[in-house]
Formats: structure tokens, sequence, C-alpha cells
């Protein structure tokens, strides 16, 4: 298998795990230039679509919300937000900065504002060497 057919089987790997799948539309909240650009094109290689942007207005399978610090407004009012936009099951991968990353948010604060949200979180991972994720899935109504 040459590099880049090992990268790009690597890449896919990544949003394999972190549970997406083939068809999903998966809308992205928060992108800016300090985002995980092999991570965005993994999710899209695997699911065989182009991520979609927060104007987007059609039906969602999953969510990237990319959060830096409070800074950005209030992480439960944003998880709120993109909980509109998802379908029952549905999942949110919650990006943050790193511990000892500039704008890191702590896993706690991530998990108290998924209850507050009434999300339900599954997993932890590391996605990179700059981000951490939290997988956060929306409960059937």
């Amino acid at each position: 298998m040459s590099a880049t057919a090992g990268q790009a089987q690597s890449e896919r790997d990544l949003a394999d795990r972190l549970g997406f799948k083939p068809g999903q539309v998966v809308q992205e909240f928060g992108f800016d230039d300090d985002v995980d650009e092999g991570l965005r094109a993994s999710i899209a290689e695997l699911t065989g679509e182009e991520l979609v942007d927060e104007d987007y207005d059609g039906d969602v399978d999953a969510a990237l919300l990319w959060w830096r610090s409070d800074e950005e407004g209030d992480l439960t009012d944003a998880l709120m937000d993109v909980v509109t936009t998802i379908a029952d099951g549905g999942t949110i991968l919650v990006l943050t900065p790193k511990a000892g990353r500039e704008l890191h948010v702590s896993p706690s604060d991530v998990a108290e504002a998924a209850g507050t949200s009434g999300l339900s979180q599954t997993s932890a991972v590391s996605v990179g060497a700059d981000w951490s994720g939290t997988r956060l899935v929306v409960p059937k109504r």
C-alpha cells in the first residue's frame, strides 16, 4: 500500500472510529482556520458527502461543533441550537482544543453542557494533535 493510500485509509478509519457512516449528512459549526483538516477530509471520505455549513437548512444525521473556551459564548446554548438541526438518534461531536492548548475547554464543562441540553455523552476521543472530541447522542423524541 502506498503512503498516500495508507494515509487515506487512516483518515477513513478515524471517521469510522468516531461513528460516522456512509451516506450521512454532517453539518459543521464553529469552522475556523484552526480546525483539523484531516478529520474533515476523513468524514467526507467515509460519508461520501461534503460537510455542510451552519446555513444548511436540510435534514442532517450528525454535527461537528468546534468549540474554543467560553469566549465563543455559552456551550449549552450552542448545543441547544445544534440539536434542532439533527435527526432523532443523531450525534454531535464536540471538538475542543486539547489540554495545554490555547482556548482549552474542560471535559467537565462539555459534560455539564451536554447534560443540561438533554444529550447523552457516549465517548471521548483524541482527534489529531490539537483537538479532543466528545461524542454526544441526541435522544429520540
